[in-house]
């Protein structure tokens, strides 16, 4: 695996904590709070979007809430450094899972947890949770609107495809055999 200091964008916060930290909080420090809110809830559908919190990289690392919520999910608008755009809202459990994979821990167990990619997304390699750019065994991968489900005990994964270069029109594993592995599920 690429042993960079940051996970990939795709998941949720690594949205927020990706590697061009610098540029992404400068691109996101120029739209309003407005425009990010409604970037932001594109990922959900509307009756989850309607309660969600939307949180927005501050540009020191850490999270500056834009908008509470009472629903227990969080949305992050479009990262701006990525090919495509990538906004996201996730529960509590997916939460815990992306701050596992953000540090490298091992996800809780027993805490599956659903985020929605409405808007679709774009991550640098299926195979590698830490790959920040195409490489020769792997290349962008777009997917359209998709939910995604982590934390499932690794059985779960078994019934579904685990190809680096996926048909992302159809059900798929995102870095099957790690312990970041999730379920990409298209809803168009």
């Amino acid at each position: 695996m690429n042993q960079s200091s940051h996970p990939p964008v795709h998941l949720a916060l690594l949205a927020l904590l990706a590697l061009p930290l610098a540029a992404s909080a400068d691109d996101t420090a120029k739209a309003t709070d407005t425009q990010l809110i409604k970037s932001a809830l594109s990922a959900a559908p509307a009756g989850v979007a309607r309660h969600a919190k939307v949180v927005v990289m501050d540009g020191k690392g850490g999270m500056r809430t834009l908008r509470d919520g009472s629903n227990g999910f969080t949305c992050m608008p479009d990262e701006p450094s990525t090919p495509g755009p990538d906004p996201m809202c996730v529960d509590a459990a997916s939460m815990d899972f992306l701050h596992a994979l953000m540090t490298r821990g091992a996800p809780p167990a027993g805490h599956v947890g659903l985020m929605y990619m409405l808007a679709g997304g774009t991550d640098a390699s299926n195979t590698d949770p830490y790959s920040t750019k195409p490489s020769a065994k792997d290349h962008w991968i777009k997917t359209g609107p998709h939910l995604m489900i982590g934390g499932a005990d690794k059985a779960f994964y078994d019934a579904y495809p685990k190809d680096a270069d996926p048909d992302t029109s159809r059900p798929y594993v995102m870095w099957a055999g790690t312990p970041y592995q999730h379920l990409m599920v298209p809803v168009k």
